[in-house]
């Protein structure tokens, strides 16, 4: 009894001894991430905007469930099984008045009606109806169903089909005919035998009969081995848009082998294709139902849609035969946008190239087009919001909102799709990050750094243009749902040492904002994390390069520093929110507990700074994107006392690539590095994301070249440590390994390679994520710090 006791009496201590995180260690930052808590997300508004439902675990244990806060108790509660069957979902829309809303839930079709707070099903099939919307006239729903158009009438309930897509066509003509002697043999016993006339005659009446009686035929458009997709029809109804798209043959996948498995035995996972693949071809339809035909969109004249890259100029040969050849560019309609009455039709159109993103009239009588706008771009189209038909749209039966980056970061355009006039809403050193028409079409609502690069806040403007109003307040990272009243805002907001919270806020200019959940751990809270220095410096070429800083409280005698190098490319990262990469946030604030001065730069091709830094890199990765690392070296030496012959750095993903280009090609600038799932030849990676920055290997193989570590390897003089998962799916192992295999050629000795048998892209095994971070910090103390 007494031990029993002795053992009650310790619990508590042990308790709050777990509680505590004292000093950082590897093992206590790269636990399970539910150790900080674990912050809301799937933020969404009930239909009725009195309840925001989102994911959440308020005590870190098991998954995270549903939750709901409604605006006027502002308490969060567990949502009961029942309630959650009877949610709706964001797949559908709401009529004009926002009085009732059509959605899609487990394929079948449900109507929400605000005012009785009621959801009536419509369908209940073993069909998949999905993608409902209002008819123009607000009296019928139409919706898809195995990629064909139907039409159901919520007064009378009647069902219509209005698309008829086939692979092959049925008509009688198709069906093998008799031969002669058939038709011989025919044509003589009928002659011979009264039997045969009679069945003859009755045969016809039948036939006749049937005609009568045979529902009208719906026209059979045939697609053949293409798929069909964007299936929309106009809001008066005549019109029906699609797309058909053939897939490209001979496309050779990779293979990944997987060797820890169940059965013991190694198992194939079939994987992407590589940069240079051939691309899909697409055409867009209209069918005109009053005419009953069908006919193309005619993209032959697009503006510019001869036109050729400014690259090939570098290749002469290439250039000249393709001026030979002066051919069409392969284009994809994006979409097709019309306005409420469906007098008029927007297309968004962009080059396979991806260097021309058009925004043009279609006038669907004809299926031709008339320029609005385009956007050309001789390193590749991006940037938030452009060429996607999500954030443009009708403001009245003639005006169109769109996103550009004209004039160098992405701002809102209107233009008068009659007259052609065009006016810029926003402008100004910042970018539109997201964009949101209110519902009575009078004013936009958009998310933008305008304070700072690396703070959102929401606004709004009118559509006619004017001073953006800020409706937020909170410093950092702010990423607001509008209740469907458009009088609530939910916030998921977080700060640089803090993780996302969940607010509430009237969607009023400094109305206070109301903390809903909380969701760090005391463990988290029981160490004072830094909130790393945000610092701008100027880089070689004159660009104002961000970073954030963070500084020892007593700096080792070898005044080591430690470079931090995002992923992704087009991510930012130097920010006041709360950062997509937590755990290298901990593992900095460990390594300047430890006396390192760590520097994690926003480098050119990152996130959040316009036009010419996302293009920074085209052509050349691991140009701009590197020498920004080199020239916040030289910052750190000095401004901040650091020694450089004691500079490491590391990074995943690109941070990886970024990782070895600098060992191998500025050996005297850093001295250890740790590079992770690391791109090394970027001729192995995707076509999607490469093939805009660097074109095609057998196109621009100098880019290459200059682009990929496997060609740089012999400048190897510092200490390397290269890890990547064995089943990564993205940057494939295969990588990693054909540049192992270059530095065994090379007879290179100060590296090594740790695989990680059972991790994808992103680790998620916590043994993982420790076992990496103790290899890296135990890379840099040895060699940093002699």
């Amino acid at each position: 009894m007494k031990k029993l006791l002795a053992l009650m009496l310790l619990l508590p201590a042990a308790t709050s001894f777990a509680q505590k995180l004292d000093t950082l260690t590897v093992e206590k930052i790269m636990r399970d991430p539910k150790w900080i808590g674990v912050s809301p997300s799937d933020i969404n508004w009930a239909d009725d905007s009195k309840k925001i439902y989102f994911k959440w675990n308020d005590d870190a244990s098991g998954d995270a469930v549903l939750y709901a806060v409604s605006a006027a108790d502002n308490r969060a509660q567990k949502v009961s099984i029942a309630e959650q069957r009877g949610l709706s979902t964001d797949n559908g829309g709401w009529n004009k008045k926002h009085s009732q809303k059509v959605f899609s839930k487990n394929g079948d079709l449900y109507l929400f009606d605000l005012k009785t707070n009621k959801t009536t099903r419509l369908t209940n099939t073993v069909a998949s109806e999905t993608a409902p919307a209002f008819s123009g006239d607000e009296t019928k729903i139409i919706y898809r169903s195995d990629n064909n158009l139907f039409i159901i009438s919520l007064k009378t309930g009647e069902l219509l089909q209005l698309t008829n897509f086939v692979r092959a066509a049925s008509d009688k003509k198709d069906k093998e005919q008799p031969n002669e002697q058939e038709q011989w043999l025919k044509k003589q016993q009928l002659e011979l035998f009264d039997i045969i006339k009679e069945q003859a005659k009755e045969e016809k009446k039948d036939s006749i009969q049937t005609e009568l009686l045979k529902p009208e035929k719906l026209k059979e458009i045939v697609t053949g081995d293409k798929r069909v997709s964007e299936v929309k029809i106009s809001p008066d109804g005549r019109f029906i848009t699609y797309r058909l798209t053939k897939r490209a043959n001979g496309v050779q996948n990779a293979i990944v082998p997987n060797y820890v498995t169940a059965s013991g035995f190694t198992e194939d996972i079939p994987n992407r294709p590589k940069v240079g693949r051939a691309s899909s071809t697409s055409e867009t339809f209209v069918y005109d139902k009053r005419r009953d035909t069908y006919y193309p969109i005619i993209t032959s004249e697009i503006p510019g849609i001869k036109d050729l890259p400014d690259y090939l100029k570098d290749y002469p040969g290439e250039l000249q035969e393709r001026q030979k050849q002066n051919a069409d560019r392969p284009v994809t309609v994006d979409g097709i946008l019309w306005n409420e009455s469906g007098s008029n039709a927007v297309a968004i159109i962009s080059s396979q190239d991806n260097k021309d993103c058009w925004i043009m009239r279609l006038d669907p009588v004809s299926g031709k087009l008339s320029l609005l706008d385009r956007q050309r771009d001789e390193a590749w189209i991006g940037g938030p919001g452009i060429d996607d038909p999500g954030n443009a749209g009708f403001i009245d039966a003639t005006h169109f909102y769109y996103q550009s980056e004209a004039s160098g970061y992405s701002h809102i355009y209107v233009v008068d799709v009659e007259n052609g006039t065009k006016k810029q809403l926003t402008n100004g050193k910042w970018e539109v990050q997201t964009l949101q028409l209110s519902n009575d079409k009078k004013r936009f609502y958009f998310t933008a750094n305008i304070d700072h690069p690396g703070i959102t806040h929401f606004y709004s403007i009118p559509v006619s243009g004017g001073v953006p109003v800020k409706i937020t307040g909170m410093k950092g990272g702010n990423e607001v749902t509008l209740s469907p009243d458009e009088k609530w805002l939910a916030i998921r907001y977080s700060y640089s040492n803090r993780p996302w919270e969940l607010y509430i806020q009237a969607n009023k200019p400094g109305a206070k904002a109301v903390k809903i959940t909380n969701s760090v751990s005391a463990e988290y809270l029981s160490y004072p994390w830094r909130v790393p220095e945000i610092i701008s410096f100027k880089n070689r070429y004159g660009a104002d390069v961000y970073a954030r800083l963070y500084q020892p409280e007593k700096q080792d005698p070898a005044k080591p520093a430690v470079v931090f190098v995002h992923g992704a490319g087009y991510l930012q990262n130097v920010t006041y929110s709360w950062s997509h990469y937590f755990r290298e946030y901990m593992f900095n604030n460990m390594l300047a507990d430890n006396g390192y001065t760590v520097l994690d730069i926003d480098y050119t091709a990152s996130a959040g700074y316009g036009r010419d830094f996302r293009t920074g890199i085209y052509r050349h990765m691991g140009g701009k994107d590197l020498t920004d690392q080199v020239d916040g070296v030289k910052l750190l030496v000095d401004k901040y006392g650091v020694n450089p012959k004691h500079v490491g750095l590391y990074g995943g993903s690109y941070g990886g690539f970024i990782t070895l280009m600098a060992m191998f090609t500025e050996p005297d600038v850093f001295s250890a590095g740790g590079a992770i799932r690391s791109v090394t030849d970027w001729a192995h990676y995707n076509h999607e994301y490469t093939s805009n920055i660097l074109n095609e290997p057998f196109t621009d193989e100098q880019a290459y070249r200059k682009s990929s570590p496997i060609y740089f390897a012999n400048g190897l003089k510092g200490n390397l440590l290269m890890l990547h998962g064995m089943i990564d799916q993205n940057v494939n192992y295969q990588d990693i390994i054909r540049l192992t295999q270059k530095l065994i050629e090379l007879h290179k000795e100060n590296w090594e390679l740790a695989s990680y048998p059972v991790e994808d892209h992103g680790f998620e095994q916590p043994s993982s994520w420790t076992d990496e971070y103790k290899r890296i910090y135990k890379l840099f103390e040895r060699t940093l710090k002699k």
